[in-house]
């Protein structure tokens, strides 16, 4: 039987209602599981950083929770001041929402990390064994090639000292920019220097392959095939050491420390 245009136009229709109201109602009723994980990905991933967990290590989300609760410590910074701040809860403290925030962001200074926001505070967790801070990890984000990368920096003590480097999400080229996830890779940054002697920004990603971290302690091997990526790294990572990321954090921090 022949069916008339508006009848089969009137037929999509209802097809497509009916999806979408399915789809939103999904959506709407997954979110706080998906919020969920998203919280528990991060939480393995600053564990994984802090060197606490086995990168491939399955566990479960109570063992990931008990873990992080053990070791990790959340804190808030002022960008600004690079003093903590005690009048916000580190638990539930969102740092992506801040951003769209006006109240608790401001436009970006111009950067080459491709940031145009920033948030006015941002979490830092720290590593503590028997009351001693044993690693400074410090959540970085910034362009690549294709995508925004976020991830993770973590330092020893003495704030220069690389302990560890990963990053949690971009859209990268896989095989290609999408290596700054090779365990091999990352694995490379530990003890290379994140300051030169005069406290600026200077591990630096190389084109080829750098020396062992005693001889050529301020860069890294390249990624072949990936420069713009690189070169975005490398750029993100330097704003988040800087002044207007967590250089004055650091420096605050480093006079603590001596003077404790």
């Amino acid at each position: 039987m022949e069916r008339s245009n508006s009848y089969i136009i009137m037929f999509a229709a209802a097809v497509c209602l009916v999806c979408s109201v399915f789809v939103a109602f999904a959506a709407v009723t997954l979110k706080e599981r998906q919020d969920e994980n998203a919280v528990l990905d991060r939480q393995k991933k600053v564990l994984i950083v802090a060197d606490l967990l086995e990168e491939k290590a399955k566990v479960a989300p109570q063992e990931v929770q008990a873990l992080f609760d053990q070791w990790i410590v959340a804190k808030i910074v002022d960008l600004e001041t690079g003093a903590y701040d005690d009048s916000i809860d580190a638990a539930t403290y969102d740092q992506q929402r801040a951003l769209k925030d006006p109240q608790a962001s401001k436009e970006a200074p111009e950067n080459r990390a491709g940031l145009t926001r920033v948030p006015l505070r941002a979490q830092v967790y720290q590593v503590v064994d028997e009351g001693r801070i044993d690693k400074i990890i410090l959540p970085i984000e910034g362009k690549g090639l294709w995508s925004t990368l976020y991830g993770f920096l973590a330092l020893a003590p003495d704030t220069t000292s690389i302990t560890g480097i990963t990053f949690y999400q971009h859209g990268e080229t896989p095989g290609l920019g999408g290596e700054v996830d090779n365990s091999s890779w990352k694995a490379l940054w530990a003890g290379r220097r994140a300051f030169d002697e005069e406290w600026n920004p200077a591990i630096e990603i190389i084109k080829g392959i750098a020396g062992p971290p005693a001889e050529d302690p301020y860069a890294v091997d390249g990624l072949s095939g990936a420069t713009l990526t690189c070169r975005g790294v490398n750029y993100l990572v330097h704003y988040w050491l800087g002044e207007q990321g967590f250089g004055r954090y650091l420096e605050r921090f480093r006079s603590e420390r001596s003077a404790a």
